[in-house]
């Protein structure tokens, strides 16, 4: 999938809230998680992950906490709001009707050509 890098700029947000819903991630975790999910379709690179975690917990949306394991350098580990919650489920819904619309097109065109 040659085009994924620009369907995944509008959407890194709701992706990383998704995958926060589940459970509190470090930034590594949550690229894996997404690639995962994606059955290995999407990938992060750090420059796409780490300012949209900024911009989600500068907005509100996570909220970030340091982490300090024994025998681990710190982390900072992401957790979903409540704030949070409610845009995810706002995106949800927008997304789901857009990509029913898209289908509905790409659908009737395979259907209007000739066989």
């Amino acid at each position: 999938m040659g085009n994924e890098r620009e369907l995944l700029k509008g959407n890194t947000p709701t992706l990383i809230l998704a995958v926060l819903e589940e459970m509190p991630m470090h930034g590594y975790a949550i690229a894996q998680a997404i690639e995962k999910r994606s059955g290995d379709i999407l990938k992060f690179k750090y420059g796409t992950l780490y300012p949209a975690l900024y911009s989600l917990e500068s907005a509100g949306l996570i909220a970030g906490q340091w982490e300090h394991l024994e025998s681990e350098r710190p982390r900072k580990t992401y957790s979903i709001t409540e704030a949070g919650q409610a845009e995810l489920s706002k995106r949800t819904a927008a997304w789901s009707l857009f990509s029913m619309a898209v289908n509905n097109i790409i659908e009737g065109v395979k259907r209007e050509q000739p066989a």
